[in-house]
């Protein structure tokens, strides 16, 4: 007797919503991860948790242009740009001034 090759009741994709890979993070996620960076980055490590912030809360926000944008994402990056900026004022008046020469 054959097997029936072909003829299963399990056909691909599974579910008809959701045809994409699901092996990285969701925006959920995303969003929050990115959110903590941002709060973390005001106390230690502006420089590198301020940028990694923006990273994260833009993949949360998805490639879509228009609609609307989850706010936790949103929040990360108007949050991670702050504290950028702010590590990067303070890493410049850190600096001698004179570069140095004096």
């Amino acid at each position: 007797m054959m097997a029936g090759f072909g003829t299963g009741s399990r056909r691909l994709p599974r579910s008809r919503g959701r045809t994409w890979s699901r092996t990285g993070p969701d925006r959920a996620t995303l969003a929050v991860v990115g959110l903590v960076c941002a709060v973390a980055g005001f106390f230690v490590l502006g420089v590198v948790l301020g940028p990694a912030a923006i990273v994260c809360g833009r993949l949360a926000m998805g490639r879509t242009g228009a609609g609307p944008r989850p706010v936790p994402a949103v929040v990360a990056v108007v949050l991670g740009v702050i504290d950028t900026i702010l590590a990067v004022l303070w890493l410049i008046g850190a600096a001698p001034l004179g570069n140095g020469l004096l």
